[in-house]
């Protein structure tokens, strides 16, 4: 398969797809959160003309890279996510797996509905996202996690391998063998890990980018190189850029401009990166 990225209405480009195709689906849909999410890029340079006083009295100058913005908020969003969802039940191999990514406003609602869909005895886990960035209310605890679900096409037959995934330092090593402890523990289903750093690399200035980690580990335990992945709310295209390092094949589909501008820029650099080393 080739690698792909299709600027389009998803609803309309899904249907265009084969049967069985993809062995994993990720996607991260609008949140609905019902505000217009917003993300700008800047770049500082030390300048005689700046705009702002830096270390050492030096002046610097701020500089407007990329500002994106979308409306997240829908009249009916499961209604928005039920057609999208079977055909992605469709698209998966009979060992395929879907991670869904949403946060704490939708969740219960979206995992009944995936229920329905995938059938309940196919819900394999609800993975936890957790981070420690952003506002903190006084007002209640502070939401600083995602959630992911994970649904399998078949429960008797999809692909699973703990073996390829990152391991993690144990919170006691102390109580493990020398061996164990310098090894690590496999993953549980809470995940601590990052945002995408703002002066990282990965950083695309894209609204709503998920870090490379937590994709990669999806990507690894649920399929093996050479097989194909779908995201058909692309965004920035970080499962593409998973896929290119890992050895896997991506089809990205984006209506929006901008992601479709973000996903080629980085995944062309990516390409070329990997072709000079």
């Amino acid at each position: 398969m080739e690698n792909r990225i299709i600027h389009g209405e998803n609803l309309a480009v899904l249907p265009t797809l084969p049967d069985a195709t993809f062995q994993l689906v990720y996607i991260d849909p609008p949140f609905n959160t019902g505000k217009r999410q917003n993300r700008r890029t800047l770049k500082t340079e030390e300048s005689v003309d700046g705009d702002r006083v830096g270390f050492g009295g030096r002046s610097y100058a701020t500089k407007l890279l990329a500002e994106s913005s979308y409306a997240d908020e829908f009249s009916d969003f499961l209604a928005f996510l039920e057609p999208r969802l079977r055909h992605a039940r469709r698209l998966l191999t009979q060992s395929g797996t879907l991670y869904f990514h949403i946060d704490y406003r939708e969740a219960h609602y979206c995992k009944l509905l995936l229920d329905e869909i995938f059938g309940r005895e196919n819900f394999l886990n609800e993975i936890i996202w957790a981070y420690d960035y952003g506002a903190r209310s006084k007002r209640r605890w502070p939401a600083k996690h995602d959630t992911i679900l994970v649904y399998v096409k078949d429960r008797d037959n999809y692909h699973f391998n703990s073996e390829t995934v990152d391991r993690e330092p144990y919170m006691a090593p102390g109580l493990v063998t020398a061996e164990k402890a310098a090894r690590g523990k496999l993953p549980t289903d809470v995940w601590w890990h990052t945002i995408v750093p703002t002066n990282g690399k990965e950083k695309t200035g894209y609204p709503t980018q998920k870090p490379e980690g937590i994709v990669k580990r999806m990507v690894l335990a649920s399929t093996s190189e050479g097989d194909a992945c779908l995201d058909f709310f692309a965004g920035s295209g970080t499962l593409g850029a998973v896929a290119l390092k890992t050895g896997r094949h991506f089809t990205l589909i984006d209506e929006n401009d901008e992601a479709i501008r973000v996903c080629r820029d980085r995944l062309a650099a990516l390409e070329t990166e990997l072709l000079t080393r």
